[in-house]
């Protein structure tokens, strides 16, 4: 627990402890100043707090353990033993974004809506999504110049490898309660929320309750895509709903099995299924986080 709290306190982004391990794991698709920067702040903290630690070839830091040749052979062994063993587990994320030990079914394709907005206008923008990001970025480059509010470490990264601005990362993940985290921050400035044509946040709503002057605009669409051929989910499948877009979709395709998991990216999201489908709840907004929880489950 000491260890959590103490790299809890330091806001890491790249870095996230695993306390089944007790190694402090980087996001090896990120590789940059940034995290080389985290990589010292940790390192630096630990040292400070007179933490044994050792730097394992993938620059991830093991807290506390030994790092022998037998040690080191006996992560490696565990992790192709993990590999296989989650590799067989029906996982099924329902978008085309790659994530590992996942199985692909693509429902919807994003399509970026390009929109004439002035943003120097604005003191700061929201983003709940990384499509939104990716989006604006494809057509208006000033969105960087601009203090960026983040629901979570997923857009963090994004907004930081793209050069932006970013200003605050939510601790709670969820849309209405970011919205109550960055509401006196933002008092006194004209804020723009950046977003998705669906939303179901009440976000600018709450933003609005609390005077604060928030504009919206939608510059991305969500579209469904049908599936032509034919796909069978085993028994037990888990299966990752993004958002209440692809619940939908799902059942446009596809019947549910009472044998199946469902894994909701957020609260929001798992207020729309149907009655008789109680999901599960990633412990943050990521389809990698969806994918963790989907492991947890026996």
């Amino acid at each position: 627990m000491k260890i959590k709290k103490l790299i809890d306190s330091l806001d890491l982004i790249y870095y996230e402890y695993d306390p089944k391990t007790n190694i402090i794991k980087p996001d090896n698709k990120y590789c940059n100043q940034h995290t080389q920067r985290e990589f010292t702040k940790i390192t630096f903290y630990l040292s400070k707090k007179h933490i044994q630690f050792d730097v394992l070839p993938d620059k991830a830091i093991i807290v506390n353990g030994k790092n022998s040749i037998m040690s080191r052979i006996k992560r490696a062994y565990n992790s192709i033993a993990e590999d296989i063993k989650n590799s067989r587990k029906n996982i099924f994320v329902l978008s085309n974004k790659k994530v590992k030990w996942a199985k692909n079914i693509p429902l919807f394709e994003i399509k970026f809506i390009k929109k004439d907005i002035d943003l120097e206008k604005y003191d700061a923008l929201i983003f709940t999504s990384k499509n939104a990001i990716e989006s604006i970025n494809s057509f208006n480059k000033s969105w960087k110049k601009i203090p960026a509010y983040v629901i979570s470490p997923q857009s963090a990264k994004l907004v930081r490898n793209l050069n932006g601005r970013l200003e605050f990362v939510g601790k709670e993940k969820h849309g209405d309660k970011f919205a109550e985290e960055i509401a006196e921050d933002l008092k006194d400035k004209k804020v723009l929320y950046l977003r998705g044509e669906k939303t179901v946040s009440r976000l600018v709503d709450i933003l609005k309750e609390q005077g604060i002057n928030c504009d919206e605009e939608s510059i991305y669409e969500n579209n469904f895509k049908k599936i032509d051929k034919k796909v069978n989910f085993p028994k037990g499948s888990k299966i990752i709903f993004s958002s209440p877009s692809t619940i939908e979709y799902f059942f446009k395709n596809f019947e549910w099995d009472n044998t199946f998991y469902a894994i909701s990216i957020g609260q929001t999201t798992a207020k729309h299924f149907p009655k008789n489908i109680k999901p599960l709840i990633a412990d943050d907004t990521s389809i990698e986080a969806c994918v963790q929880k989907a492991i947890e489950v026996e």
